[in-house]
């Protein structure tokens, strides 16, 4: 939930926005019961958003309007008029609209009001480099999946047609080899050919604008010393440190390790009320994308010899569950990932051989064209990122700073705004 600040804005202007146009309500009140509804503007060209704010606000009035396509947007250019502009969760605001009568009228009113009430969530705005990484990482995922796709689909129609594969054949490589593996295979009709032809160009597309986002994302790995740092973590590799500092974005807007931990979404759900009470697991909340990644980095690390495996292996043998393991070990990345993005870690001394082969492949995702575009060779570039890794920030403790203890009780209380 969000607190409203009532001493800090005169009004609240709630915006319905839509690609090409906005309607606005001018909402004065510091209650949803006590406010009342002044001027509405219908259907405004949202190319005139700047002039019509200076002209009928000022930088007292707070603009509230629902998560949506070009939210962070509109917000962004209030932001460079000296207006301040908060985003409200689409999730609640879609339970608090009327079936039998709605429009952008009562919409814009709906969202003022749903501000004042307090019970809405705020999203964080991200700042336009966060925003790039997003639309990046967001990129390479589509990327991907239709790759995955389009093999699946020229598999399947090479199995219907009585044709299978060696396993590990792949099928994106842009020379004529995977051709003449399959003409080889079987006489092929014109139409059946044909068919086989479009499916490999759709494949090879989707592959090209697959590595091309994966040098890509390689490249600003290596180039930006917070995201390589996290490299240093076990079970993360450039892809994921790339998917970590896009998605979080400014690690200060998360107070403690526990508060990033809810966002990815690692804590167990529970639903305790009355008689009856109900634990569950870390699926339904949170960020998928990103658990998932922290998932498959828990099981990559269980896998390896490190510390952290050896904890989450004794924990799989005495709970029986290795699903339950995983999602620790997880949550504990999760954790370090905070340490390491505040700085309040050890610098490195050396560089060992895990954190070896992780540059050498990050630099082999790169690709050879991008290396001559850069000017550098691979020994100069992994010279580079080595002294990159070393030059870490040092964490200096506050000598004022004094420990006052905490309930556990009191801590799950504070966590869930009890």
């Amino acid at each position: 939930m969000i607190e409203k600040d009532t001493k800090n804005f005169e009004r609240v202007i709630g915006l319905d926005c839509h690609p090409d146009t906005f309607t606005a309500a001018v909402v004065r009140g510091q209650t949803p019961a006590a406010a009342l509804t002044g001027q509405v503007f219908n259907k405004v060209p949202l190319a005139q958003l700047q002039s019509w704010a200076k002209k009928h606000t000022t930088a007292k009035d707070r603009f509230v309007l629902e998560a949506s396509g070009n939210s962070f947007h509109v917000v962004r250019t209030l932001a460079s008029i000296e207006r301040q502009g908060l985003v409200l969760e689409s999730c609640h605001l879609g339970k608090l609209k009327e079936a039998h009568a709605n429009n952008d009228k009562i919409s814009a009113v709906r969202i003022a009001k749903a501000y004042l009430a307090g019970t809405a969530k705020t999203v964080w705005v991200p700042d336009l480099k966060t925003q790039e990484r997003r639309d990046w990482f967001h990129a390479h995922e589509k990327a991907t999946k239709r790759t995955t796709q389009m093999q699946t689909r020229i598999r399947s129609y090479l199995s219907d047609n009585g044709v299978r594969l060696k396993k590990g054949t792949r099928l994106a490589q842009p020379n004529a080899a995977v051709e003449t593996l399959l003409r080889q295979a079987k006489p092929w009709s014109v139409h059946q050919w044909q068919i086989l032809e479009g499916m490999l160009m759709e494949l090879r597309h989707a592959d090209e604008q697959r590595r091309f986002w994966r040098s890509a994302i390689a490249q600003e790995v290596l180039g930006d010393p917070a995201l390589l740092q996290i490299v240093r973590l076990c079970g993360v590799r450039d892809l994921i440190a790339f998917a970590l500092g896009a998605i979080i974005g400014d690690i200060n807007r998360f107070a403690r390790p526990g508060s990033l931990v809810k966002y990815i979404g690692l804590d167990p759900a529970f639903d305790d009320s009355g008689q009856g009470q109900w634990h569950g697991g870390i699926g339904g909340h949170g960020r998928k994308d990103l658990r998932c990644l922290l998932i498959q980095s828990a099981q990559a690390i269980l896998r390896s010899k490190d510390p952290l495996a050896q904890w989450g292996k004794r924990l799989a043998a005495r709970k029986s569950s290795t699903k339950l393991a995983v999602a620790a070990v997880a949550r504990r990345l999760a954790v370090a990932v905070w340490y390491l993005m505040r700085g309040l870690w050890s610098q490195l001394q050396e560089i060992d051989q895990r954190l070896e082969i992780k540059v050498r492949r990050i630099i082999s995702h790169m690709g050879t064209e991008a290396l001559k575009k850069a000017g550098k060779t691979r020994q100069a570039l992994r010279d580079e990122t080595y002294q990159s890794l070393k030059a870490d920030r040092i964490y200096v403790l506050d000598p004022n700073k004094q420990f006052t203890s905490r309930s556990k009780a009191n801590s799950v209380a504070a966590e869930y705004g009890l």
